[in-house]
């Protein structure tokens, strides 16, 4: 047994129990508090196992469960930066990828790679896979937020504009479900849960 090795990859999986304490600005559906990153990715994961179908082009299922459940692993050392915050965002390429080089940086050569190179592939939505799970990363947020009545959208003055505009990207990689997500955007309009852009 390679005991170097096993050290580094617990120190890993220790690092990454943090991910649970990242909070979201997304409420649970049922529950009054915030979901945290690694509920969120397990949640993608589960997504990508059932929609796989509504890719627009065929996927390796495995390759997508591997990015969405190290895609916010960056969060730890980062935190989580609300996709319509502004300022925040201008910071968060350059955070992450100083968070990536520390945490991958736990595991042996061979893994670290692995892992920053699925990440980056997330990140640059370059392949079919990662062009899903893009998607996918971006459709439970806006679930959540419709089942919760536009809960999340309405603390932060969150318009209908913004929503299309942060997640249009979503027809990239599975057009069904922006597809979807058009029409729930419309409807939340309509029931008084998203603002409408003046």
């Amino acid at each position: 047994m390679n005991t170097e090795r096993l050290a580094q990859q617990i120190a890993f999986l220790l690092e990454i129990d943090k991910l649970k304490t990242v909070l979201r600005r997304t409420y649970l559906l049922d529950d009054p508090r915030h979901e945290n990153s690694a509920e969120h990715s397990w949640h993608l994961a589960v997504m990508a196992m059932l929609l796989a179908e509504h890719a627009n082009a065929p996927v390796n299922l495995l390759h997508v469960l591997k990015m969405l459940l190290i895609h916010d692993v960056v969060e730890i050392d980062s935190g989580d930066t609300y996709i319509y915050d502004v300022a925040g965002n201008e910071s968060k390429a350059a955070r992450e990828q100083e968070a990536a080089k520390h945490i991958f940086g736990l595991l042996p050569d061979d893994q670290r790679e692995e892992m920053h190179r699925l990440w980056e592939e997330f990140e640059a939505r370059a392949t079919p896979e990662a062009r899903f799970a893009a998607a996918l990363d971006r459709l439970m947020p806006m679930l959540h937020n419709y089942y919760t009545q536009g809960r999340s959208w309405q603390e932060h003055g969150v318009t209908d504009a913004q929503v299309i505009a942060h997640n249009g990207h979503m027809a990239e990689g599975a057009a069904a479900l922006w597809e979807y997500a058009e029409a729930m955007i419309k409807d939340a309009v309509g029931k008084g849960y998203l603002a409408e852009a003046k």
